[in-house]
């Protein structure tokens, strides 16, 4: 595995012109668990609007990211953050349709997914999105099927001004490829980080094109146990927290990484963007080497 300088690059250029904080935001977690009760709406949006204040400028969201009751993570969004900062970036996904009572019941169409981006737009009060992801395979894992006539349906829309950056989600090499032919891809977002480093030869791949790799579970998520015995002794080295480390592990992994930590805790946020401050040495990434 390579190593990338340790605390250097605060800031990633996406898709070369659009810069952002390599510690940004994940919103998945303000309307409350997947399939669990809601979340104060009030309470979600004081974590947003802190998460800002602490230079998370850039914040991961999606229409499907919704709770019972109908607590969606845009409205939170738009109602904490409008009129949204200068140098704030937004990225939404979408692909998977998830039907009121929470489950996920197919994934859009070509013309679905102009629908599904112009929901975006509309509930996040935005005349254009900043990057969009064509997420595949539903909330599991990729399926390897192509991607093809999908993805250039969000290409027509960033052809119309609507989208200014495209992204893929949850995707192979393969299906990276793919895209890539049709478009031009500034963003992955995978499974991977610590605990799950399956994708190693991805994040090199996107590195060398200057594509941004965005993990999500990169705190372990159903990636794996935050006890595990190396990364708490990283932990203990630097007095600091499993989370922590596996946060700054993935900023040190490659200079191509963006980490989006979620959380609808004040207390794990601030413990989230301290972990831009840990140095992780080549002994520590030696340790943590899957």
């Amino acid at each position: 595995m390579s190593s990338a300088p340790r605390g250097t690059d605060t800031t990633f250029a996406l898709g070369g012109t659009l810069t952002v904080p390599r510690l940004g935001f994940g919103a998945m977690q303000l309307p409350g668990p997947v399939g669990g009760p809601a979340r104060s709406p009030v309470e979600s949006a004081v974590v947003a609007r802190r998460a800002v204040e602490l230079g998370a400028l850039h914040i991961d969201t999606a229409a499907f990211y919704f709770s019972a009751g109908g607590v969606r993570a845009n409205d939170i969004l738009r109602r904490a953050l409008h009129p949204y900062p200068e140098g704030l970036s937004i990225a939404t996904k979408v692909g998977p349709i998830r039907n009121e009572d929470g489950e996920m019941v197919g994934e859009a169409d070509p013309g679905q997914l102009r629908a599904a981006v112009r929901q975006n737009l509309k509930d996040l009060d935005l005349d254009a999105l900043d990057l969009v992801y064509l997420r595949v395979g539903r909330l599991s894992g990729s399926n390897g099927a192509p991607l093809g006539d999908r993805f250039a349906a969000l290409a027509r829309l960033r052809d119309e001004g609507l989208i200014r950056h495209l992204g893929v989600s949850n995707v192979t090499g393969a299906q990276l490829a793919e895209a890539r032919a049709i478009a031009p891809v500034a963003a992955v977002q995978n499974r991977y980080g610590v605990l799950d480093q399956d994708d190693d030869a991805l994040v090199d791949t996107c590195a060398a094109a200057g594509i941004a790799f965005v993990p999500f579970f990169a705190l372990g998520g159903s990636g794996g146990s935050l006890s595990d015995a190396a990364l708490r002794k990283v932990a203990e080295r630097h007095g600091a927290t499993a989370h922590q480390v596996a946060i700054a592990w993935g900023l040190a992994r490659s200079p191509a990484v963006v980490q989006i930590p979620g959380t609808a805790s004040l207390a794990h946020l601030e413990e989230n963007m301290a972990s831009a401050r840990i140095s992780l040495t080549e002994e520590d990434m030696a340790l943590l080497a899957a």
